[in-house]
């Protein structure tokens, strides 16, 4: 069957195709102009990683709940990225109850680094830069790693 260049489909996304972008940060919450965007970043991959954690693990929410301490429904919105009633100590006390130890790293910014950053990662070579942490002239690291 031939296409038909000017078919009500075709007009269809030729309108919707978006007509200007920009490129954004590695923050989106930056990106959004969230406050607070280097910390709602850093929650947001750790609630990833305790999103894996408890499905390697094969936990149900229920199951998940009882073993974090929290009702069913802090699990439910953790497992749905839903993180405002979440600090990120929270977070490492859930990480530690998984099995995670939890390392903070501080170190002096290298010269040749413009910007400090606050990065989350794990263990395996994955890391990923939180952004500017300009309040500070500290780079902070956090790495979640599986407990010996």
């Amino acid at each position: 069957m031939e296409k038909k260049k000017n078919s009500p489909l075709n007009k269809k996304i030729a309108q919707n195709k978006p007509k200007d972008f920009e490129f954004g940060s590695n923050n989106i919450f930056a990106d959004l102009g969230f406050p607070n965007p280097e910390e709602e970043l850093a929650k947001s991959e750790l609630a990833i990683q305790i999103y894996h954690l408890i499905k390697q693990k094969k936990l149900s929410q229920a199951k998940a709940a009882v073993l974090l301490g929290v009702d069913q429904a802090k699990v439910s919105a953790l497992m749905t990225g839903k993180l405002s009633g979440f600090s990120i100590e929270r977070l490492f006390r859930f990480l530690n109850a998984l099995g995670q130890d939890v390392a903070i790293r501080v170190k002096p910014t290298s010269r040749t680094q413009a910007k400090r950053r606050t990065t989350v990662g794990s263990s395996k070579p994955m890391r990923r830069e939180i952004g500017d942490a300009s309040r500070g002239s500290r780079a902070y690291s956090v790495h979640a790693k599986k407990r010996s």
